[in-house]
């Protein structure tokens, strides 16, 4: 990605994140619909890899807010409804189960899989882009499974990006509240090691030629934490980590700094967008970029 392509991707996606609203999905929404009209809808895939667990209570939920053992992965294909009747930046939650694709976002399919399949989905997905580049999306603070995966959706379909859409989601409980900030910032650092061997087995797929890390809020802790590691394990974060953009990250700016410097020379490019007075809850009262 040259660098004026990569600044414009790196804007549309920002404006895309920053954009949400705060509408929560309603339960059942990662329930596969039919579509009986899909005219003028367009559908979005991604993939997913995450620490949380899967759901046992919510179909519709796939996966809840409890730390897992080991990484489990999944592909959700989504429907957006015609630009005609949505606003750039904005998810149509279903008001219930099922939603019309005309009017709102819906799941048209919703699929466990296995670590090989995983690697095959991608493997497919960037031979049939044609330009082998993968965009991984790590969410941010106060974010449920099912609100990870469609706001990835809407960021992809609203951004343009020409990338194939993978997104780590870790378990955030999302809820907002001091105690609920604490918790996610723990199970975000335990989701370090986990990142960094999903980061590890898209660079290591033949297919892939390039990546783009796009991470929002306590993401960013996450994405850099991971990425310091793997440079201070392996020597280097590795060639195909191309750009890095942290949105209105939740980051201590000191931490930054020192992990930059222990990265080395050899690391990918960096973008750091603060969108207006964007501030999250934090209990020790870190300076920001």
């Amino acid at each position: 990605m040259t660098g004026k392509s990569y600044i414009l991707t790196a804007v549309a996606i920002a404006f895309a994140i920053c954009s949400c609203g705060c509408a929560r999905l309603s339960q059942g929404a990662l329930v596969p619909v039919a579509q009986a009209n899909t005219e003028g809808t367009s559908l979005v895939p991604v993939l997913v890899a995450t620490k949380r667990k899967r759901s046992t209570t919510n179909p519709g939920e796939m996966f809840d807010s409890g730390v897992a053992e080991e990484t489990s992965y999944a592909s959700v294909t989504i429907s957006m409804p015609p630009d005609a009747v949505r606003k750039i930046g904005d998810v149509q939650w279903p008001p219930t189960s099922p939603g019309d694709p005309q009017q709102s976002f819906v799941t048209v399919s919703a699929n466990y899989l296995d670590q090989q399949s995983f690697g095959s989905a991608l493997s497919a997905a960037a031979k049939k882009s044609g330009r082998g580049k993968v965009l991984l999306f790590v969410h941010g603070f106060n974010n449920r499974f099912d609100e990870a995966v469609y706001r990835f959706a809407q960021i992809m379909h609203d951004s343009k990006a020409p990338a194939v859409p993978v997104l780590f989601s870790w378990p955030s409980h999302g809820v907002i509240g001091l105690r609920a900030y604490q918790d996610d910032l723990e199970n975000a650092t335990s989701s370090r090691e986990a990142l960094e061997q999903v980061l590890d087995g898209i660079a290591a797929n033949a297919n892939v030629k390039e990546v783009t890390i796009v991470c929002h809020s306590m993401g960013c802790f996450l994405t850099l934490e991971a990425l310091h590691a793997k440079a201070l394990r392996t020597g280097k974060i590795g060639d195909k980590v191309k750009n890095v953009l942290f949105v209105a990250p939740d980051v201590n700016i000191n931490l930054f700094r020192t992990q930059m410097r222990e990265m080395g020379s050899a690391r990918p490019r960096f973008a750091l967008l603060r969108v207006g007075n964007h501030r999250l809850l934090h209990p020790h009262n870190h300076p920001r970029y």
